[in-house]
Parts: C-alpha cells; structure tokens; sequence
C-alpha cells in the first residue's frame, strides 16, 4: 500500500484528500481505495497506461463522475475539511471551486471576451467584468494576443490558443484548485510549451492536478507524481524521487518505458 509520508504540506491543510476512494460504473470497479494527499500549490500529475483509472480519479475531485448516470463514487474526498460527497454538499458549487480543463480545447461559440466572462455572468457576478477578463487573459497568457480582438469568436484562435482559452474561462470563476485532463495531447510543441509554462506560473496561485501521458511532461512540471495502474494506486511521491529511485519495481518499469 503506497504511503504519502513523503508529501510534506508545509504546516498547510492540505488543499485535497482523497480517502478510500472507489469508483464503479454499474457492477465494474474502475477505481479501489485510493488516498490521496495533494498540498496546496503544487502541480500532482497522474500517471498511468490507458485505462488505469487517471481520468476517474480526476473527476473525482469536482464531482464530474455524478454526470455519468452509471457512475457511483465511495469514500471521501476533503476539501477545506469537508466531504465533497456528503447529502448536503452542491456539485455546482464544488466546480466553481475546483475548475477543470478538458484534454480537447472546448471553447463556446462566442466571443473571446464572452467566452471569458461565462462563468462570472451566470454566477451573477457584480464587480469590474472588463477588469476580470482581462486579469484572466493575463493569467492565462493569452492577453498580449487577444487584447484587440476580444469581439472576434473564440473558434478562430488557434488550438494552443483556445486551450489557454479555456483556462483563462476557469480562472475567470476564480477556483482554488484547477484540475487538467490531458491539456496539451492535442497541442503541437510550440503550444505544449508555452501550456507547461502557464502550469509552472499558475501554481503561484493555485493547486493544479494533471492527467498526462507524456513522461517527460509529468517530470517537467510536477512538484508531484501518482502512479495509477489498474485501477490502483502504486505509488506517490516527489516527482524527482519518482522518476530516480522509485520504490516500486512497477513504477521504474513504467517511466523508463518498459511497459504502457
């Protein structure tokens, strides 16, 4: 059974904690008792071949698994001390707080500039619109290429441009933990770099957790790693750690590529 005490927090409540957590869709168990402890301000990636349960666990954390009429999630998932699944907690809220950027950039078929303020607009937001877009755009360093066309639509951006796009549409509702599904799969280099560079800067702000296939990626901009494998946890730790001296004959084999 993986450990976590390796994942310091700094004195900090930890900004998630996965307790036990399992997934089923219908009879078939996706994922089985995971724990999980992510500290606030640092970018979690997980790991894993196709089909071990990264996905799930991810959903798991802003509840996008209740829209899957077959999916039922067991155990805890804390947050600020409570548990995102508890009778009286609402899901619309827990994704206001903890926002999430899909592996295909989805922009609506709006303006950038309402593409940004979606999110404010619908929560009724009150203050500066203008001034929040453009602090999202900046936070998602896509201002300097957008600040003239704001009434243009979103669909004519380019696809590193949409993505970033979409996360300036997830800051703009001021979450305190963001989480990423594959963001920069469909990214050329050029857009994947200057997505990994966004993550590296976000963090200042916020917890961010990633899905991601790519090695290299989890080992650039990880403070963290989990190896998931079958539905499993095998392994959590410090991304540097993880990568060199793995505790785990399963996980050295997978990130020097002998299977996945």
């Amino acid at each position: 059974m993986p450990t976590t005490h390796d994942i310091p927090t700094n004195g900090r409540p930890p900004a998630l904690e996965a307790r036990d957590v399992a997934v089923f869709y219908g009879a078939a168990q996706a994922i089985q008792g995971i724990d999980l402890v992510v500290p606030a301000n640092r970018v979690v990636a997980l790991i894993g071949p196709s089909g071990c349960g990264k996905t799930t666990l991810l959903r798991c954390f802003n509840r996008m698994n209740d829209l899957i009429h077959t999916a039922r999630v067991e155990g805890r998932v804390n947050f600020h001390g409570k548990n995102l699944y508890d009778a009286d907690v609402d899901p619309v809220q827990v994704r206001r707080r903890i926002g999430m950027v899909f592996q295909k950039p989805n922009p609506f078929p709006k303006s950038i500039y309402d593409n940004t303020a979606f999110g404010p607009r619908v929560n009724g937001f009150k203050g500066d619109l203008d001034a929040l877009v453009e602090r999202s755009l900046r936070q998602a360093a896509l201002w300097d290429e957008v600040q003239d066309r704001l009434g243009e639509s979103a669909q004519d951006l380019s696809i590193g441009q949409q993505q970033r796009l979409c996360i300036a549409r997830t800051l703009a509702v001021r979450p305190e933990i963001i989480l990423m599904d594959e963001p920069a799969s469909a990214l050329d280099p050029i857009a994947t770099q200057r997505i990994e560079e966004l993550i590296y800067e976000l963090k200042r702000d916020y917890t961010i957790l990633i899905v991601t296939h790519n090695m290299q990626q989890a080992a650039r901009i990880s403070d963290y790693t989990a190896f998931l494998y079958m539905g499993r946890l095998v392994e959590y730790g410090p991304t540097d750690r993880i990568f060199t001296n793995p505790a785990e004959d399963q996980t050295e084999a997978y990130v020097t590529g002998r299977f996945g």
